[in-house]
């Protein structure tokens, strides 16, 4: 494979280790000691933060533990996430065919690639990939629980939620596809703001409401797409974790917020409760 089509990692060690041994180590850690949800059910979609592993990585864990059950199963990954770097009109799929990271290589569904460049909102341009780390920061993640996968990896700029919710529902799948959207939650608001704010965003997704903004997630706009498609294949939302870097690794005066929320079907025995 030509050199140029490979994605190479942008923030290993800035984000998360680049020696692949303390990587793994890292992430055995994290994952071993994620307090997982008692009787969760597997997630069709998560919601994962995308800061520096030391700040979120502990909250991004709480999501993927729930993926070893799924280890064998899902076999395409549809990951979007918000452009910090380069702005864009609609969605941008990277030229790049395969992401390395330490861990090794991660490929693109070439299927995928080719059926969404027939949306007249989806461009390819590999500029906004190249030093954007919320879907490389998951990649590690991925890579610890999953066995062997294949992904499409969206970054999502200036769309109306209507037209994020359209790409997920093309790109939905079966049991084979797990949806992820990467974001944070309110960035620089101080401990206590940021615990009401963050609070108040988590309580609107958990409702699926669609309608967050980019004070509340930097990645809103894929969530919002997400909350749209998860109430049409009605899926039930569960708290993972909410926390935010005072509680991690960071002075309590400007804190950012971190969420794992999983989105799961419904279990057919509980419609009786409602």
């Amino acid at each position: 494979m030509a050199l140029a089509s490979i994605r190479p990692p942008a923030v290993a060690g800035q984000f998360y280790p680049g020696d692949d041994r303390v990587l793994r180590t890292q992430l055995a850690e994290m994952l071993s000691t994620a307090v997982a949800l008692e009787d969760a059910p597997t997630p069709k979609a998560i919601v994962v933060p995308h800061a520096g592993y030391m700040y979120s990585g502990p909250v991004a864990a709480s999501a993927y533990s729930l993926l070893a059950p799924m280890r064998h199963i899902v076999r395409r990954v549809v990951m979007l996430g918000p452009t910090h770097r380069v702005a864009i009109r609609g969605f941008a799929l990277p030229a790049a065919q395969v992401f390395a990271t330490p861990l090794g290589e991660v490929p693109l569904s070439r299927a995928d690639w080719m059926a969404l460049q027939a949306r007249d909102d989806v461009m390819v341009d590999d500029r906004p990939h190249a030093l954007e780390h919320c879907l490389e920061v998951q990649l590690p993640f991925l890579q610890m629980t999953l066995e062997r996968f294949e992904i499409v990896p969206v970054l999502v700029g200036d769309a109306p939620a209507q037209a994020v919710a359209s790409l997920i529902e093309q790109l939905w799948g079966g049991p084979e596809t797990l949806i992820l959207i990467s974001s944070d939650l309110s960035h620089y608001l101080s401990y206590r703001e940021a615990q009401w704010s963050d609070r108040a965003t988590v309580e609107q997704v958990l409702e699926l409401r669609p309608g967050l903004d980019h004070e509340q997630a930097c990645g809103a706009t894929p969530i919002n797409g997400l909350l749209i498609a998860a109430r049409d294949h009605h899926l039930r939302p569960h708290l993972l974790d909410l926390r935010n870097s005072g509680d991690t690794a960071g002075d309590r005066s400007r804190v950012v917020g971190y969420t794992s929320i999983a989105f799961c079907e419904a279990e057919p025995s509980n419609h009786a409760r409602h």
